[in-house]
């Protein structure tokens, strides 16, 4: 029973914390715009992500024909 005497207040004291963060937010704009940082995202304009290829990385490449791959893959 002690123990509610000191649970009851400590609840108190922190709803009035949270409101007084919840007000603040609202009077702050936190939650103006809630759909803007998502449609920011799908906006973004990323270079692709396929690596650039030089001369240096295609010398050693074994130029192989088309035909030749199907003529193996039947054999």
């Amino acid at each position: 029973m002690e123990s509610i005497y000191l649970l009851i207040p400590i609840s108190v004291i922190l709803v009035f914390v949270i409101a007084a963060v919840f007000w603040w937010s609202v009077r702050s704009g936190q939650f103006d715009d809630l759909e803007g940082p998502g449609f920011r995202i799908l906006m973004d304009d990323d270079g692709p992500d396929i690596p650039k290829t030089g001369p240096e990385k295609t010398k050693n490449r074994r130029k192989v024909d088309l035909r030749q791959r199907l003529e193996q893959a039947v054999d």
